[in-house]
C-alpha cells in the first residue's frame, strides 16, 4: 500500500501542484528511502509515528547525509503526510514537529565583472556559437533559472520592448527586462534560427533539428563556451548569481532583485547581501589606511 500512496502523491504534485519533473523526482527519491526504511523495519505506513520518522532520519544521518539533505528529506516527509491527512484520511502529520538540523548557508558562486566580460565579449565564429552567446547573455542579463530559459518560446521575447516573459516556480509568470547586449545577441540568433525552425516547436533556443534544447544541452553548451574562453566551467546558476550580486552591488535594492529573481520569500534573496558585504570588505581591506597590511 505504501508504494501506491507514494505514487498517488507524486501524481498529485505533477497534476495538481504543477511541480517540475526535477522536483517530483527529488520527492520520489526521498520517499523511496522512507518506504525502504519502513519495509526493512516491517512498519506499516498507517502505524508509522513520530518515533519511526526520527529513527529514519537518524539512520540517514549516520550514513553521512548532510544537514541540507536531511532538511530536504524531512520536508518531503512533511509534504507527504500532509497529503495523507488531507486526501487519505490519516489522522496526523507525524513529521510536523520534527525539527530540521541547521546547516551553514553557503554563498553562491558569482563571476566578477571582468570574468563576465571575458565570457561574453567575443564575436561568434559559427551559427551555434551565435545561439550559445545569446543563451549566456540572456542568463546574465535577466537572472533566469535554467528551467525558465529552457522553456522560453519565440513569442515570449519582445525585441522592441526589450523584455521576456518566463514561467518560474509554482507556475508563476513574470516579465523581465533584457539588456542591450543580450537583445543584440538574441536578434542575431533569431535571424539564424529561421533556418532550423519548424512549426512543431516554438522554442527560441533550438538545435539543428529544430527541436527545443534540453536542460542538459544548455548546460553542456555553456560549459563549452566558457572553457573555450579560458574560464572554469560556468553553469547557469553561476550567471544567475552573478546577475543578482552585480545588480545589488550597484543599486542596493533588495526588493527589486527579489522581484527579478522570482523569489517568493525575500529571505532567499538576502543571501546576496552577504555577497555584497564580502565585496565591500575586500574594498575596505585594500583601501582603508588602517586596514592595509604594513609593508614592514
Amino acid at each position: 500500500m505504501t508504494e501506491s500512496e507514494v505514487a498517488s502523491f507524486i501524481d498529485y504534485l505533477k497534476v495538481v501542484k504543477n511541480f517540475s519533473e526535477h522536483t517530483t523526482k527529488n520527492y520520489k527519491r526521498d520517499l523511496d528511502k522512507f518506504v525502504g526504511f519502513l519495509s526493512d523495519n516491517s512498519t506499516l505506513l498507517e502505524k508509522c509515528d513520530e518515533q519511526d520518522i526520527r529513527l529514519f532520519v537518524n539512520q540517514e544521518r549516520r550514513k553521512g547525509l548532510s544537514p541540507r539533505s536531511i532538511q530536504r528529506l524531512l520536508s518531503s516527509c512533511r509534504s507527504f503526510f500532509n497529503y495523507l491527512v488531507e486526501h487519505k484520511g490519516f489522522e496526523k502529520n507525524h513529521a510536523q514537529n520534527i525539527s530540521s538540523p541547521k546547516s551553514s548557508k553557503t554563498l553562491p558562486k558569482a563571476l566578477d565583472a571582468d570574468l563576465i566580460q571575458k565570457l561574453l565579449n567575443f564575436k561568434p565564429k559559427s551559427e551555434l556559437e551565435t545561439r550559445d552567446k545569446a543563451i549566456a547573455e540572456l542568463f546574465y542579463s535577466s537572472g533566469l533559472r535554467l528551467s525558465e530559459l529552457q522553456g522560453i518560446d519565440i513569442k515570449d521575447i519582445s525585441i522592441t520592448e526589450r523584455t521576456c516573459r518566463v514561467v518560474g516556480k509554482g507556475n508563476k509568470t513574470r516579465d523581465l527586462p533584457i539588456g542591450r547586449q543580450a537583445i543584440k545577441s538574441l536578434r542575431d540568433w533569431i535571424l539564424i534560427r529561421e533556418k532550423y525552425s519548424n512549426e512543431n516547436d516554438l522554442a527560441i533556443f533550438i538545435n539543428k533539428q529544430g527541436k527545443r534544447l534540453s536542460n542538459r544541452s544548455i548546460q553542456a553548451r555553456l560549459k563549452k563556451l566558457s572553457t573555450e574562453r579560458g574560464l572554469p566551467a560556468v553553469h547557469p546558476h553561476m550567471l544567475r548569481h552573478s546577475f543578482a550580486s552585480h545588480i545589488l552591488e550597484s543599486s542596493g535594492d533588495l526588493r527589486a532583485v527579489q522581484e527579478m529573481l522570482g523569489h517568493a520569500d525575500i529571505g532567499t534573496t538576502e543571501i546576496y547581501t552577504k555577497l555584497d558585504f564580502q565585496h565591500l570588505s575586500k574594498v575596505y581591506d585594500k583601501t582603508h589606511p588602517r586596514a592595509k597590511k604594513s609593508k614592514a
